[in-house]
């Protein structure tokens, strides 16, 4: 009895400390739709990897003035190969959820791409050695066949478009991992500067080689000017989160953090509904409780085992 409470304390001023941080993230993940709003906007009259390239640009430029009032919080090279293929995974991640976004009702598109998290449990045992129990292996599972159930009737009305969300939630996955790997040597910070400005460099590249062969403008369609206003927004949008989620992941721990990623959901079927008039269907939702409960119960057992004593070492089911 003695020692169960400081370890209750302990846990109280735990979770005190970790309050600030899951505020931070929920504002973060409710932003993001908005985002991606205004990059559906654009798919309109420009092509989505050059709404890609240009949303990429733009929140660069906001995250300059950031980087300088952060910058003792750069450390390590932010621009190395390990860098580069960060930033080439951002680029891969975003095109493929923006060109679903073209397609796609937003909601959609973001209840496929919450998968993320599954196969991310499933990349970190054979890329980083996190071994996962059969619990957690059958939950990745439950979670694919929700994505599933979220896929086929889309698929009937969007064809292979609906693959492009998991594409992109493959490939964030995997820069997660090397974000991770990166920040070994170096600051979080540092990893996400660099990686923004390689993306843009992909992208740009990308995008220019596809412009100079006719194959699609670089450039919005028409003489209006929102559409560089929307991309000067969806950059900041972008760069906003960027900051709210790093200082979130500065004063918490990302088992803490990752359920809040859901709250993204409630802003894109509502922006999704306001300005598109989308709305996911039944079979939709049933999808996306499916996929929730199953990452849920995933980050559930990461707390258990970060709450389990270091003495007892064991795969987490």
């Amino acid at each position: 009895m003695m020692q169960t409470i400081p370890l209750q304390v302990a846990a109280m001023t735990a979770r005190r400390q970790a309050r600030p941080g899951m505020i931070l993230m929920m504002i973060a993940m409710l932003l993001l739709p908005l985002g991606d709003t205004f990059a559906k906007l654009l798919t309109g009259v420009l092509d989505p990897l050059a709404v890609t390239m240009w949303r990429v640009i733009a929140q660069g430029l906001f995250l300059v003035p950031v980087a300088f009032f952060l910058r003792r919080r750069l450390r390590g090279a932010m621009f190395s190969p390990l860098v580069a293929f960060s930033g080439g995974l951002l680029a891969a991640s975003l095109s493929s959820l923006i060109l679903a976004f073209s397609v796609m009702p937003i909601a959609t598109t973001i209840a496929i791409f919450f998968v993320e998290p599954l196969i991310l449990t499933l990349l970190a045992g054979p890329l980083l050695g996190e071994r996962a129990g059969p619990r957690r292996l059958l939950a990745v599972l439950v979670g694919l066949v929700g994505a599933m159930i979220v896929i086929r009737p889309g698929f009937a009305d969007y064809g292979w478009v609906t693959v492009l969300p998991l594409l992109s939630a493959l490939a964030y996955a995997l820069n997660m991992i090397v974000l991770k790997r990166a920040s070994l040597t170096r600051s979080a910070l540092t990893v996400q500067c660099g990686a923004t400005v390689f993306a843009a460099l992909w992208l740009g590249i990308a995008v220019g080689g596809l412009h100079l062969g006719g194959v699609l403008s670089a450039v919005p369609r028409g003489e209006a000017i929102w559409p560089w206003g929307a991309i000067l927004c969806a950059g900041a949008v972008a760069a906003t989160c960027f900051v709210l989620i790093a200082e979130a992941f500065r004063t918490s721990d990302a088992t803490t953090l990752a359920p809040f990623q859901y709250f993204e959901i409630l802003t894109a079927t509502a922006l999704g509904f306001v300005i598109f008039g989308d709305f996911p269907d039944a079979a939709t939702w049933i999808g996306v409780a499916i996929i929730l409960g199953s990452g849920l119960y995933i980050f559930h057992r990461e707390g258990i085992r970060d709450t389990e004593a270091p003495r007892r070492k064991r795969i987490v089911r």
